[in-house]
């Protein structure tokens, strides 16, 4: 079994990064937090961004959470709001959650050129520099606590955020990412997936390994992480599942090819990234197993797991 694992990892490596988002498998909790829906004008990408706002419990200033989705997020909704129980799970917390709508396919970067599909691709000049003031004038945000967490693409995304402005961020958290953005294979997975969305990588970070594909590998600028709180979590897509056992009377290719080689991927990725971050001085939490899917399911236990272990404590609430 593991020769057939570590072959169908090594075959599918580019193709299990192109697929970026695994099928949904749970259903999305009950809302429950005070919330406002806004449309945010992004002047560097002449558009307006729809954002859902889950707002801070009680008074005074409060501590942002950037909440991003993964590869085919939809321009209409979010999967943390789709998926999980995000909405109930942050209600009564001191803390505002931002979750942008749109972004599939982007790494929510600074794209190099507009994309004829793309178009206009400026999202971390966005969520650093055009939606921080939003959030402060109009929901009390007090600009100095924040952190930003993704999964699957926008882990990766997440990481390279608050490496890119660790003067904003003080925790980051990736859930199944690939830290290891400009290694062989991993950067071909990258350029495959963006094509998936129709849309050119080397729009993004011109030709591979070109300076930009280093400036947005984790790995190679883990040394801005120093003293930040961050959270790695990924599994390595164990058949613990008998669905996604090749082994057993009920596998299910099609499950199988949507959530083990994708977490198999992030968890060679990841182990990867931990100890670097470790030795840059990173205050590092971290949960990667064997056992893990790349599945929704997976990313709302994670994202409990850092909120008590890693963000709330940086960012001073509970």
């Amino acid at each position: 079994m593991a020769i057939r694992r570590t072959r169908a990892l090594i075959v599918g490596l580019v193709a299990v990064l192109a697929s970026g988002l695994a099928s949904a498998l749970t259903g999305a909790g009950i809302a429950h937090a005070d919330s406002a829906l806004i449309s945010v004008y992004s002047p560097s990408m002449d558009k307006h961004i729809p954002v859902k706002v889950l707002k801070a419990a009680g008074g005074g200033p409060a501590p942002t959470l950037y909440l991003l989705d993964g590869l085919r997020a939809p321009d209409d909704n979010n999967g943390w709001l789709i998926e999980t129980d995000v909405e109930s799970f942050f209600a009564g917390k001191h803390v505002n959650v931002v979750i942008p709508f749109g972004g599939g396919g982007t790494f929510y970067s600074d794209w190099q050129r507009d994309d004829p599909k793309l178009g206009r691709v400026k999202w971390e000049t966005f969520l650093t520099n055009e939606l921080p003031p939003v959030m402060a004038s109009q929901f009390g945000s007090d600009g100095v606590n924040n952190a930003v967490a993704g999964l699957s693409m926008s882990g990766t995304s997440a990481l390279n955020l608050a490496i890119h402005r660790p003067d904003f961020y003080k925790a980051v958290a990736s859930y199944s990412g690939y830290p290891t953005a400009s290694s062989p294979g991993f950067a071909q997975g990258i350029q495959v997936s963006v094509a998936q969305m129709g849309g050119n990588a080397s729009n993004m970070w011109g030709f591979w390994p070109s300076p930009a594909w280093i400036r947005n590998d984790p790995l190679l600028n883990v040394g801005a992480l120093r003293g930040k709180s961050v959270y790695i979590s990924s599994g390595a897509g164990a058949a613990s599942d008998p669905t996604v056992d090749p082994d057993s009377d009920h596998f299910d290719p099609v499950k199988f090819s949507q959530t083990v080689p994708l977490e198999t991927a992030a968890g060679l990725s990841s182990r990867t990234f931990v100890p670097a971050a470790q030795r840059a001085g990173a205050k590092v939490q971290t949960r990667i197993t064997d056992e893990g899917l790349h599945t929704w399911n997976y990313w709302q236990d994670r994202l409990h797991e850092s909120w008590a272990g890693t963000i709330a404590p940086a960012l001073g609430t509970s």
